[in-house]
C-alpha cells in the first residue's frame, strides 16, 4: 500500500498536490499528517520516513520506494498506472498540459509569496501589487486557452481531472481566499474545482487541524 506523508492541510499548498495525485491514481494508500513548524518539527523532520526528503513533503511510499517533490509523485504515479489517468492522449493537449505544469511547478513566485495557501479563511479583497497581477493574469490566459482548446469533455482544463488541475489546485483556493479577480471562464473553472469531491475532502480535513500557524494568518502581503 503507498503511503502519503503531507504537512498541514489547511496551509500545506505542495501536499495538496501531492495527495490529489495519489487520490488521482486509484491505489489504495493510507495518509500520514506531519503537523509543520511546531514545537516538535524540527525533531520529526529528522525521522527516517521525512529525512528522506530533507524534511520536505509531501514524501510518498511505496513499500521501500521513497519518491518526494509534487511532479516526481505525480509522474511515478502516472507511470505505475499504465500512463491513463493523469494526461490529455491528444498530442497538442499533452504539450500545453505538460508546459502548464512546469511553468506551475517553477513559477509564479509573487503570488506565492504574497498569497500563501489557507483554506480556512477568506481574506479582504486588496488591490493586488503588479507582480501578483501579472502571475494571475497570466494564469487566467493559460486556464482559459485550455479550456476553450481542449476543456469540451468536462469541467477541468482539459475536460476530464488530471495532472493540471492538480498542480493548479493550490491556486484555487488562493483566488478563493484572496478574492482575487479573475475572467468569468476562470471563475467557472474555480467553482468547478471547489466542489470537486476531493477539493472538499481536503478542506474538511483542514477545518478539523487544531494546528495555527500565525505565519499564514495575516492575510496577502503585498510589496
Amino acid at each position: 500500500m503507498l503511503k502519503i506523508i503531507i504537512g498541514n492541510k489547511a496551509y500545506s499548498s505542495w501536499s495538496l498536490r501531492g495527495w490529489l495525485a495519489v487520490k488521482q491514481s486509484s491505489l489504495p494508500y493510507e495518509e500520514v499528517v506531519v503537523p509543520m513548524y511546531d514545537a516538535d518539527w524540527p525533531q520529526r523532520k529528522t525521522q527516517p520516513d521525512v529525512a528522506v526528503s530533507a524534511g520536505k513533503v509531501p514524501t510518498l511510499w511505496d513499500g521501500d520506494i521513497a519518491v518526494w517533490d509534487s511532479i516526481a509523485i505525480l509522474d511515478y504515479l502516472n507511470d505505475i498506472t499504465g500512463g491513463t489517468r493523469f494526461w490529455p492522449k491528444e498530442k497538442a493537449a499533452l504539450a500545453l498540459a505538460r508546459s502548464m505544469v512546469a511553468e506551475m511547478h517553477s513559477g509564479y513566485v509573487p503570488l506565492r509569496k504574497a498569497c500563501s495557501m489557507n483554506v480556512r479563511k477568506i481574506f479582504d479583497a486588496q488591490p493586488m501589487s503588479d507582480a501578483v497581477a501579472e502571475n494571475i493574469a497570466r494564469i487566467d490566459a493559460l486556464w482559459s486557452e485550455a479550456r476553450s482548446r481542449f476543456g469540451a469533455g468536462g469541467p477541468y482544463l482539459f475536460g476530464e481531472f488530471g495532472a493540471a488541475d492538480i498542480m493548479f489546485a493550490p491556486v484555487v483556493f488562493r483566488i478563493q481566499g484572496y478574492q482575487l479577480p479573475v475572467s468569468e471562464t476562470a471563475q467557472t473553472y474555480v467553482d468547478a474545482m471547489l466542489a470537486h469531491p476531493w477539493m472538499v475532502e481536503w478542506v474538511e480535513g483542514a477545518n478539523t487541524e487544531a494546528w495555527v500557524l500565525d505565519q499564514y494568518e495575516g492575510g496577502p502581503i503585498y510589496d
